[in-house]
């Protein structure tokens, strides 16, 4: 595993660190060679953080395992966009308490957007003692430090609210898949939506150089990746804080121009950053998906002013209707807030007439958490759960009626899938079209990993049913 390069703002001197850790857990394992546990809770930027921990512990002589009790190290990575989530860690966590009281030298650590905020770090301190390792996203670059510290001294180690507002680059990664990946091309947040934490705990929008992102993508490809996913709280924004930069248009057509066999996919999207420019691009391109991830949260102009979203219902459903002239058979998902302060079922109902206009493939719908921090917390919600939550039923009966009618109208066709794994028993395997569409088709595990052709024979509300075309020798 190559360590940390001098490349950009990083301080190669986290080398040192890996040698002392290596150096330590030597003595403190409990098998042959140290063992670590991560759960990464959350978004994808979430499992692209979680990856380069996993980089710098395999550079420190660890191997991992799927369950904490034979663990050496073990790790929550964290998610504060949803209380759900929230509520996970906290359970995980006191479920610890017995197992560290079994085996004392076992480091318990948690990391991620939730430990960014100071309520929770307060309550993690306080609650929970035998967690021996605290950072949020702003120190991950510093991992090595801080887990020797954690390792060698007697004093939990807690960081967060560090934010140097760089890009570190040179840190190890250690991938989940060998022929999907993420590619993370920047990080951090301008907008401030009133229901959202992430600027918060992800800090301002910090841009990777574009050279660099050309260089891992071309990695990428020539090392098999079929499927890569370009990362960003708000992908479309790049470049904006760099001088002379691409654009994002502009990035994504020079890697659409690297020779290979591959998707290229972008996540999220933020409609008002999502040009005609950028749309021309993934109409024209050879390997870009066809399917475009814009979040409208609200068809109400109202509640989409009080969640300071930048746009309106007329402009979004302008961008929408380009998509859909420039590209044929354009997949299009979501997602939708239910029952922001101040919603009414008049503001709903323009939702459900939205939804219906576009008749998008999927949606991401979530009833509104509230996230200590942000403006949208403090604001009147006389509106009960009880009442959202049968707001919520109804939006799923609209959605899964689109999603049916539009998985009808694929069968009979033929579709290139990426296949991605098996379902279970009987041979059957999980694959994905360009649109992010499932379908499952009897096959040889040998697949897996491949692309193919699938005649889709039969449709459910979201999944297809198929058979893999075999190609003429």
């Amino acid at each position: 595993m190559e360590k940390f390069s001098t490349v950009n703002d990083f301080d190669y001197t986290q080398n040192e660190y890996i040698d002392l850790v290596y150096e330590i857990m030597q003595n403190r394992k409990r098998g042959e060679k140290p063992v670590a546990f991560i759960r990464t809770y959350g978004c994808q930027q979430n499992v692209a953080d979680g990856e380069r921990i996993k980089g710098m512990l395999e550079a420190s002589g660890f191997i991992f395992n799927d369950k904490p009790d034979n663990a050496d190290f073990i790790l929550f990575n964290t998610c504060a966009v949803r209380e759900h989530a929230e509520d996970r860690v906290f359970g995980n966590v006191g479920a610890l308490k017995n197992l560290k009281a079994k085996y004392p030298n076992t480091l318990i650590a948690l990391c991620g957007c939730m430990m960014e905020q100071k309520h929770i770090a307060e309550r993690m301190y306080k609650s929970f003692p035998y967690v021996g390792l605290v950072f949020g996203t702003h120190a991950l670059h510093q991992f090595p430090e801080l887990l020797y510290k954690a390792l060698s001294g007697s004093k939990r180690v807690y960081l967060r609210d560090n934010d140097d507002n760089l890009v570190h680059e040179g840190i190890p990664v250690k991938r989940d898949g060998s022929f999907k990946g993420w590619l993370p091309i920047m990080y951090g947040c301008n907008n401030f939506c009133t229901y959202c934490i992430v600027p918060y705990v992800r800090g301002r929008e910090r841009s990777r150089k574009s050279s660099i992102i050309l260089s891992k993508a071309r990695d990428m490809i020539s090392s098999g990746y079929k499927d890569i996913t370009l990362l960003g709280q708000n992908v479309n924004s790049y470049g904006k804080n760099l001088k002379d930069s691409l654009s994002f248009a502009e990035l994504i057509k020079e890697i659409d121009d690297i020779e290979g066999d591959y998707w290229l996919r972008f996540m999220t999207s933020h409609p008002k950053d999502c040009t005609r420019e950028l749309i021309d691009v993934i109409a024209q391109s050879k390997h870009i998906s066809k399917h475009l991830h814009l979040p409208f949260q609200s068809g109400s102009d109202r509640i989409l002013k009080a969640m300071n979203r930048h746009y309106d219902r007329q402009k979004y459903l302008d961008i929408v209707n380009y998509a859909k002239s420039k590209i044929p058979d354009v997949s299009l998902t979501s997602d939708v807030i239910v029952g922001f302060p101040g919603e009414t079922y008049e503001d709903f109902k323009q939702t459900l007439s939205l939804i219906k206009e576009v008749e998008y493939t999927s949606l991401f719908t979530f009833i509104y958490s509230p996230r200590v921090g942000t403006p949208a917390a403090s604001m009147d919600d006389p509106v009960s759960d009880e009442e959202k939550g049968e707001w919520f039923k109804e939006l799923l009966s609209v959605q899964e009626e689109i999603a049916s009618k539009r998985c009808a109208s694929m069968v009979g066709t033929t579709q290139k899938v990426l296949v991605e794994s098996e379902k279970g028993k009987d041979n059957i395997l999980n694959a994905r079209t360009s649109g992010n569409i499932i379908v499952e088709a009897k096959g040889d595990k040998d697949l897996i990993g491949t692309f193919q052709n699938v005649r889709v024979t039969k449709a459910g509300n979201w999944i297809l049913k198929g058979e893999f075309i075999k190609e003429d020798n």
